[in-house]
């Protein structure tokens, strides 16, 4: 007999952002999360009371993992670095997971809101990082993160057209102190 390993909320979880990426928000359903666990929903409902509930939590879930550390580079060195690399490769989230989120929070109020906190601690860490660098205009943090978000809609994959844009904007903000 196959003795199988019970499942966590987090492995709920986690399912439910890969489901979010491939399928979109129809995808964060009971019945066909189970499936692709191999379980059955009442596995799922052991840890959700109830669909909406699991949304929620699949919000939470993705916004707690897309976020960047909280304590600020000591160097300005660091803060180059840092910048370069949150333009070039994002705040560690999935492009597909990305986009989903930012269709579904169109037509969900609970999306839109949890897009709206990390987006503002996203842009809050990259004024952070500019402000260590001496740039200060309080605009150029959002218009960074925007450059950033529709690279990564325009751009599928490693894009060495959009990678080079992003970097020459960097240089061109960096420039400004």
């Amino acid at each position: 007999m196959v003795t199988r390993q019970r499942l966590s909320p987090d492995d709920w979880l986690k399912a439910g952002v890969d489901a979010l990426a491939r399928l979109g928000p129809e995808g964060l359903k009971a019945e066909p999360l189970a499936r692709v666990l191999e379980t059955t929903k009442g596995s799922f409902y052991w840890h959700f009371p109830d669909v909406p509930t699991y949304q929620k939590r699949v919000l939470e879930y993705w916004s707690e993992s897309n976020v960047a550390p909280e304590e600020a580079p000591k160097k300005k060195k660091e803060a180059v670095a840092e910048l370069k690399s949150l333009m070039e490769d994002g705040f560690g989230e999935d492009g597909a997971a990305e986009a989903a989120m930012r269709t579904w929070a169109r037509t969900d109020q609970d999306a839109a809101d949890a897009l709206a906190r990390i987006d503002a601690v996203r842009i809050e860490r990259i004024r952070t990082l500019l402000d260590k660098l001496g740039v200060t205009n309080p605009d150029i943090p959002r218009a960074l993160y925007a450059a950033r978000i529709g690279a990564a809609q325009i751009a599928k994959g490693k894009d060495k057209t959009t990678k080079a844009a992003i970097e020459t904007l960097v240089d061109m903000v960096i420039a400004l102190r």
